[in-house]
C-alpha cells in the first residue's frame, strides 16, 4: 500500500478551475499596440501617396522637357545662343520651362539644356542634348 496516501478533508476547499481570460490592463495594453500600428500605417499611406503625385509631376515635366527637345532637333532649327522660356500642358498641369543653348567646342554643334520647373517655380527636370548644324 501507498505510505503517502493523501487523506481529503471536508474543509479544505476543492482545486477549481484557473479562470480565463484578459484583464482589462492586458486589453488596454493591446488596443494601444493596435492605435500605434494603424498610426504608422496611415503616415506610410500618407508618404506613398505623396510620393505618386510627386513622381506624375517629375514624369509630366520630363515630357515637357523631352517634347521642346525633340522638337528643336525635328524641325533642325538655326539656334542661337541664349535663353528663352517655352511653356507646355500636360497631365492638365501647365509647366513653364527655358531653353538655354551654349556653344560646344566643336563650332559644329549647340549645347541645348531644357529645364522645366512647376507651378511655384521650383525646378522639377533639366535634360540636356547636342544638336549639329
Amino acid at each position: 500500500m501507498n505510505a503517502h496516501r493523501r487523506i481529503r478533508t471536508h474543509d479544505a476547499p476543492a482545486p477549481t478551475i484557473a479562470q480565463a481570460g484578459f484583464t482589462l490592463i492586458e486589453v488596454l495594453v493591446a488596443l494601444v499596440i493596435v492605435a500605434i500600428a494603424l498610426g504608422a500605417g496611415i503616415k506610410a499611406a500618407g508618404a506613398l501617396s505623396s510620393n505618386a503625385d510627386r513622381l506624375a509631376q517629375v514624369s509630366s515635366a520630363q515630357w515637357c522637357a523631352e517634347n521642346m527637345l525633340t522638337e528643336i532637333r525635328l524641325t533642325q532649327q538655326q539656334l542661337s545662343i541664349g535663353e528663352s522660356s517655352f511653356s507646355c500642358e500636360q497631365l492638365g498641369r501647365t509647366y513653364s520651362g527655358t531653353l538655354k543653348v551654349t556653344q560646344t567646342p566643336n563650332q559644329n554643334f549647340k549645347r541645348v539644356d531644357a529645364s522645366v520647373a512647376n507651378d511655384e517655380g521650383l525646378p522639377m527636370v533639366t535634360l540636356t542634348t547636342i544638336v549639329g548644324r
